[in-house]
């Protein structure tokens, strides 16, 4: 049944018999077609029906003509149309094969030359220009351009050939929409884009001002919009469960929101609440709703020639019931509204059973999406090769096609398992997945590194769940050309995608890394064996990605560890290296090709903290050093000078800062020490205790540079009366004794080492410095009631400082108190000591002249420069070797036993005369040697026992009994200073 009202047209509209047509209440007409009309338009100029696949149209009276005309088939040849959309002048024809036809003004109907060869499955018109959507989710337009409603990057006044809106590519499309001069896409996903002209807020962005791009209309985002509808100068959607949003002109009532104002951003028809529309359609000057479930349909804007069908002859400015007979009303179903300059149609099909008449008008087709059904005609070949090929370079070709494929019920985000059992299914056929592989690679190369809008970038989560399925080589080339791409995009558009990332599943989230992860140790692998590939960007491609998502999931806080981003193999890579600089003689050393390859892949690996563990990381921080230290030492005549300290014992930190202020010491070098009367050589037994003398030193120094706060650790002290250059040297010392592999007694707490790699400090941090004072401020957080945080009168000063102006007027509430903990521990440890880390963080900077120091964590590089906080003494004698004796011997059985015996602080004064220093190594003590030498001679009751402390040799005389061995061991640990064999 078609139903018909508003301005005056031929009876029976040419489709049937003028007896034929039924008259209802207030100039509502309807009638039953013999040929059932599977389609219909109406323009300002035509109304045009689709018949059988056969076009007919009857030209619409107007002020300048006033023939009604007669209804006219046009004679198309031998195309069968599925669709048409009448405009302002003419119409657009859609065939069943995907071709498109224009008809202008005269009737007169020709293809459009610029689409040949795309299959269309939607079209659109509006005054001057007209729209049309491929299957593979491409968006053409065309026509007159005087407000950018062509939506091109750049305005020609006109096209009157098909052009490419690039900027919607890989947006997978569910509907296009084109008004008077205006255009809107609407995705998949609900997202709504609009340009063109916008003098009454048409495109509901919230002002008048024209786009010449797609603009996303942000404040319909989240309202999961399912169709969309133009009218000569507003527009109306419709959202999932049938609420109605209406924007733009309001002069004749058209957006139904009880008033003839214009409406800048989309607004609720609010008379429509809860009455779940099904359909919406606009007008000119009018809009249309229909409500499925009590088969209504209700009108309102301009009531002229009674295209309102309410028997009202004025504006209704809120949506009004359509008077259609009770017969439509329960005899058939709603099936498509159409609203054109001055008239209202309804077609409508008769209920059977519980199912309406086949015979309906075509739904909106979406863009080409990946199926089951169609992998499954892929992989058993039912159809011809030639079909499947041209299918899946239809499918994987296009970022829409994609984009769109496994979405959820919601539309909004990706069903995974899906995904998954697709891709598992494309591997079943060899010929298959090898052409899918193949098509990906040619579509990664086009990839736009500017993508429109957010879901053109669902491309990037879905390829990993198919690339990490193929084989090695397919897997490497896919995963370096997606890895290129990604690292391609602009960096806001970076930031989406990472946003993405932080959605994901943790099982998604740990295949993504999984996938780079892989793809990196592969390469490195290849490396180790001695396959020298010169394409080192793609590893250096695949760590950036890696880097990606490793703050993504530092800063999402997903359940990650960073034993999940270690790639293991870095440990082969370094094996190699080692064996190949044992092989190098001293002038290969410099100017080998391998070696330097194996050094460049290092410092590529050095750039990115999270790959390697703490071995690896301290392995290649020697070699990159060592690499360095010897191209100085190749490059220019060595002399011991610009790198020994000669230093008194007595003096040793006015010694270290007058040689320091000289400006004469080369930081690049390694450096030696002399201890002034003494004939040590040193061979770093030397140098290790001379920081560790030097940094207690530091401690004892009247300057008071530092202060020990109640956790025993050390802080800068804030009080600002210390010259800058105190702190500057103490940040040089740290860095040389960083840079020459020695420890600092300092006991810092870990946000130093934060502040040096350019993290910020945290409460926890705080907690560890000043436990007290941190507790006091987790209380504060943890509180619920808001008049205890009342009571306890605090406001925002810290210590006589302001966090905030006038802080001392504002006082610490509930809903403050997160900003107050912030401010407090920000003051603490970058505000209160800024000065002080500026100078000492420069001067760390010189004393340690490379920054490989920055590939380690926090915690890492706290233990390089402290050592091991765990001193497990049984390691200890499990390292040792023993010479002129063994582990069995009665001295060395003894010596073990005393040890054991010795209090801690005794067990370290031991360390400090082996080793010069009482810091533990950062992997512990099978890191360094231990050699006990027994001393055969006459007189061992008299002598103490001696070290080597650059060996780590310990010397005992072979003592008669334990207590002697006890009493000599004491006595040299407590009072010996000088040893003379260092």
């Amino acid at each position: 049944m078609l139903c018909y009202w508003g301005a005056q047209i031929r009876e029976g509209l040419g489709l049937e018999q003028p007896d034929k047509v039924k008259h209802g209440n207030c100039g509502i007409r309807s009638m039953c077609p013999k040929s059932k009309v599977q389609d219909m338009s109406a323009g300002r100029s035509f109304v045009g029906f689709v018949r059988d696949g056969k076009v007919s149209v009857m030209r619409l009276r107007s002020e300048e003509d006033d023939h009604d005309g007669k209804l006219k088939h046009l004679q198309l040849k031998n195309d069968r149309i599925r669709l048409i959309v009448c405009g302002g002048d003419g119409a657009v024809l859609l065939a069943y094969g995907g071709n498109v036809l224009i008809m202008d003004k005269s009737t007169v109907c020709r293809p459009l030359k610029s689409l040949d060869n795309r299959q269309v499955i939607q079209i659109a018109c509006g005054d001057h220009h007209s729209m049309a959507l491929t299957h593979d989710g491409q968006v053409f337009i065309w026509g007159d351009n005087s407000h950018g409603q062509l939506g091109l990057e750049k305005d020609p006044p006109s096209s009157p050939s098909a052009q490419h809106v690039k900027s919607l590519s890989g947006v997978p499309l569910a509907q296009i929409s084109a008004g008077g001069d205006h255009s809107f896409g609407l995705s998949l996903s609900g997202v709504v884009f609009g340009w063109g002209k916008n003098s009454t807020g048409q495109l509901g962005l919230g002002d008048t001002t024209d786009r010449h791009v797609p603009t996303v209309v942000k404040s319909l985002n989240q309202k999961k919009t399912v169709s969309i509808s133009c009218g000569g100068e507003h527009t109306a959607t419709l959202s999932k469960g049938g609420t109605v949003f209406t924007f733009g002109s309001g002069v004749s009532g058209q957006l139904g929101h009880k008033s003839f104002k214009d409406e800048h951003h989309p607004r609720v028809v609010a008379e429509l609440w809860g009455s779940e529309v099904s359909q919406l359609t606009c007008g000119r000057h009018h809009t249309l709703v229909s409500v499925a479930s009590s088969k209504r349909i209700y009108s309102f804007g301009c009531w002229i020639q009674g295209k309102l069908g309410n028997c009202k002859m004025i504006k209704k400015s809120v949506p009004f019931p359509v008077d259609l007979s009770t017969q439509c009303n329960h005899e058939y179903t709603i099936e498509k509204l159409i609203a054109g300059e001055n008239h209202s149609f309804a077609l409508s099909f008769k209920v059977l059973g519980n199912k309406s008449a086949k015979s309906k008008p075509n739904p909106i087709r979406e863009v080409l999406t990946l199926n089951d059904r169609m992998i499954d005609r892929w992989v058993s070949e039912r159809d011809s090769w030639a079909v499947i090929k041209k299918e899946i370079k239809k499918v994987f070709s296009s970022t829409a096609c994609l984009n769109g494929s496994f979405l959820k019920a919601s539309h909004d985000e990706h069903d995974f398992e899906l995904a998954e059992k697709a891709f598992s299914k494309l591997l079943e056929n060899e010929k298959v997945i090898s052409k899918v592989v193949k098509v990906v690679q040619q579509m990664l190369q086009s990839l736009n590194p500017n993508p429109f809008g957010e879901e053109s970038l669902r491309l990037y989560i879905l390829l990993p769940e198919l690339i990490r399925r193929l084989q090695k080589q397919q897997r490497t080339e896919l995963t370096e050309a997606l890895a290129s791409k990604i690292l391609e995009l602009k960096p806001a558009v970076r930031k989406v995608l990472e946003k993405y990332w932080s959605k994901l599943p943790d099982d998604c989230l740990k295949s993504l890394v999984k996938l780079f992860r892989k793809a990196s140790a592969e390469m490195i692998s290849q490396v180790s064996r001695g396959e020298m590939n010169e394409d080192t960007h793609h590893l250096e491609n695949f760590m950036q990605i890696l880097q990606m998502i490793y703050q993504v999931c530092c800063s999402a806080n997903r359940d990650f560890t960073n034993r999940d981003f270690i790639i293991h193999e870095i440990n082969d890579l370094l094996d190699t290296l080692q064996a190949t600089m044992e092989d190098l003689d001293f002038f290969d050393y410099y100017d080998t090709d391998l070696k330097n390859y194996y050094i460049g892949i290092i410092k590529i690996l050095f750039k990115f903290p999270f790959a390697a563990d703490t071995e690896s990381k301290w392995r290649m921080f020697r070699y990159l050093q060592d690499e360095w230290i010897q191209r100085s030492q190749h490059r220019f005549i060595f002399n011991d000078n610009v790198s020994t300290l000669h230093i008194n014992r007595e003096s040793v930190l006015t010694d270290t800062l007058e040689y320091l202020r000289q400006d004469t010491h080369s930081f690049s070098h390694e450096l030696k020490v002399v201890f002034v009367g003494e004939n040590g050589i040193d061979m770093r037994g030397l140098s290790a205790e001379y920081f560790s003398l030097l940094f207690q030193s530091l401690l004892k120094w009247e300057k008071k540079l530092l202060e020990v706060h109640e956790s025993s650790l050390v802080w800068f002290n804030p009080d600002g009366m210390q010259d800058d250059s105190d702190f500057y040297y103490l940040g040089v010392i740290c860095g040389m004794a960083l840079y020459n592999h020695h420890y600092i007694n300092l006991d810092f707490p870990l946000a130093l080492y934060k502040k040096l790699l350019q993290l910020s400090p945290t409460l926890n941090d705080l907690e560890e410095l000043s436990p007290v004072e941190a507790r006091s401020l987790k209380s504060l957080l943890e509180e619920d009631e808001e008049e205890v945080v009342e009571m306890l009168s605090l406001d925002f000063m810290v210590k006589g400082q302001e966090l905030i102006t006038n802080g001392n007027q504002i006082l610490v509430t509930k809903s403050n108190r997160w900003k107050y903990v912030d401010l407090y521990v920000d003051i603490v440890f970058n505000k209160s000591v800024k000065n002080q880390f500026e100078h000492f963080s420069r001067g760390f900077f010189k004393g340690c002249p490379l920054d490989f120091w920055k590939m380690f964590h926090p915690e890492e590089l706290k233990e390089l420069l402290h050592g091991s906080p765990k001193y497990e003494w049984k390691e200890l004698q499990q390292c040792a070797s023993y010479e002129n004796c063994s582990a069995s011997e009665e001295l060395i059985k003894n010596f073990w036993t005393v040890f054991f015996e010795f209090t801690e602080e005794n067990k370290r004064k031991l360390l400090i005369f082996l080793y010069g220093t009482d810091r533990v190594p950062e992997r512990g003590f099978s890191q360094r040697s231990l050699k006990i030498s027994q001393l055969n001679c006459p007189d061992a009751e008299d002598r103490l026992p001696g070290a080597q402390t650059c060996f780590g040799k310990l010397i005992l005389p072979k003592y008669s009994d334990i207590n002697t061995l006890r009493d000599k061991l004491m006595h040299a640990i407590s009072f010996c200073e000088v040893f003379g064999q260092g």
